[in-house]
């Protein structure tokens, strides 16, 4: 669709939007296509959970445990679906600050923004810890309270580093990673379909189980929206972007279900209350030679996750600045490397800051929750966009309040220690927020 169909588009486009650059500033160049794009929402899925949740889930409702994974992607449908139409609508890095900002305002675009970044470090920090356990799986020495702490950081200081050179070199260690991670994936599956004794039927749980693990089943997927992020570095993202993120979604729900059907047929009870569970099943399954390309897949699956993260949510808050909601220090631009190198730099100590104050379960929950507020602003704003633009499609709003109440729903299978960690994060952007407005004002979203 034209950016300006019916001179409609254009009122909410990121071109509109007034903002204050002189002539040495700097801004990525567009060098990512279809699939650069395929390879965030895929990576940003598939990283610690598919490793971590089979045992939890199969201890929680039993051989429901797969179809457990299908009802969490159709959950998550709608979600998907809004920000696809949103997605369609902008074409310049940012995502849900855009979306927030065009329906409701500044603040609240900033705080749908930093919300999705918050529950993003906090993630890379528990995905991190998931891949120390399954190394300690081949060197128990790693789990050691001195080791694991210098593993967490130094793993997550590395891909920051990485991705400090270009956009371009990111997304070819993107790609190798992620082939790295799902051909022993496919190995367990053949493994566990074919040599194990799979139970297919359907066998409905208690309700109470099912809804102990809907938030670690939510889990799973997020990290979806890691391809509307870099938006302004792409070849064609109102096309591709979309393309993106159905299409994977669909993938990573049969993934999960493949790979959890694998893990029951094998030996389920083996290493149910284990942190490593894939690794013993594989063990069971092809020997040490399956536990070994388990833990290497395992590592470099959260690699590629931490990698997506660290592609995309830098340029989030590269946008952020160029919007006066954070300070312009976010904006520095490398003139020699092209990257937003004080943004990259900060999303990485701060995931090093998380990594070494908790372990996976209290960080995995704290992200989830803290990243269903970015999730609630989109939802919202896409009818109230549409209405400004000229009449809601009674489908795009249907599929609106359906994510609201999916989304509201699972926030409240929150803990206590969840919902401080979020207040900490909200508070915390806030304050920079201010620092922001008192530094660089800039003017709203206008019309052409």
């Amino acid at each position: 669709m034209p950016a300006c169909a019916k001179g409609r588009l254009c009122k909410f486009s990121f071109a509109a939007i007034p903002r204050r650059m002189n002539a040495k500033e700097l801004t990525p160049p567009r060098t990512m296509g279809l699939f650069g794009a395929s390879l965030l929402p895929v990576n940003g899925m598939i990283g610690a959970g598919i490793f971590a949740l089979p045992a939890t889930l199969f201890l929680a409702v039993g051989n429901f445990a797969p179809w457990m994974m299908l009802l969490g992607g159709l959950l998550f449908l709608p979600l998907t679906l809004t920000f696809a139409w949103l997605a369609a609508r902008f074409d310049h890095s940012g995502g849900p600050i855009l979306y927030g900002e065009a329906a409701f305002g500044r603040f609240v675009g900033f705080q749908a923004g930093w919300a999705r970044y918050a529950s993003a470090i906090v993630t890379v920090a528990a995905n991190t810890h998931v891949m120390v356990s399954y190394l300690a799986t081949l060197y128990p020495v790693l789990d050691g309270p001195v080791l694991r702490p210098l593993l967490v950081a130094g793993f997550i200081g590395f891909i920051t580093i990485v991705n400090l050179f270009s956009l371009r070199s990111s997304v070819t260690t993107l790609s190798a990673l992620t082939a790295v991670k799902i051909l022993p994936l496919f190995a367990l599956i053949a493994a566990g379909l074919f040599g194990g004794q799979p139970e297919l039927g359907l066998v409905l749980p208690e309700f109470s189980d099912a809804e102990s693990v809907v938030l670690l089943t939510y889990y799973a997927f997020i990290g979806f929206e890691y391809v509307v992020l870099p938006a302004g570095e792409m070849k064609n993202p109102k096309r591709d972007v979309p393309l993106a993120l159905i299409a994977m979604l669909a993938a990573v729900t049969l993934l999960y279900m493949l790979v959890i059907w694998a893990y029951i047929g094998i030996a389920p009870a083996a290493g149910a209350d284990a942190e490593n569970p894939l690794a013993i099943a594989a063990q069971d399954a092809m020997g040490s030679v399956g536990a070994v390309a388990i833990v290497i897949a395992a590592a470099f699956s959260i690699g590629a996750n931490n990698f997506a993260g660290g592609i995309s949510l830098p340029r989030m808050t590269y946008g952020m600045a160029e919007r006066g909601m954070l300070p312009q220090w976010f904006m520095q631009v490398s003139p020699k490397l092209h990257t937003p190198v004080n943004s990259i730099l900060f999303y990485g100590a701060a995931s090093i800051a998380f990594g070494l104050w908790e372990g996976f379960m209290v960080l995995a929950l704290a992200g989830t929750l803290t990243r269903l507020l970015t999730y609630l602003v989109a939802a919202f704003a896409l009818p109230v966009i549409e209405k400004r633009d000229g009449g809601i499609n009674p489908l795009h709003g249907f599929v609106s309040i359906l994510t609201v109440i999916s989304t509201i729903w699972v926030g409240t299978h929150a803990n206590e220690e969840s919902w401080r960690v979020f207040g900490g994060l909200v508070a915390a952007g806030t304050l920079l927020y201010f620092i922001a407005r008192q530094e660089r004002p800039v003017e709203p979203l206008a019309a052409q």
